[in-house]
């Protein structure tokens, strides 16, 4: 069986934590900010932790990483 390729899109937008779960940024971060909040826009600049279904679809496309 060939190694698998990574998805190289998935690779730049998703990350692993130490424990293995899959790390995602924030969307709405990148226009329209003026009537967004100071605390909104501080909150969307953390990374979150996604949801066990999503990330494990999103394991897949980033086997190695």
């Amino acid at each position: 069986m060939p190694k698998m390729k990574t998805h190289r899109g998935a690779a730049k937008r998703f990350g692993k934590t130490a424990t293995g779960k899959i790390k995602r940024n924030h969307a709405f971060k990148s226009h329209i900010l003026e009537k967004k909040s100071t605390k909104r826009k501080r909150n969307l600049r953390k990374s979150a932790i996604m949801f066990k279904g999503d990330a494990q679809r999103v394991a897949k496309l980033i086997p190695y990483k």
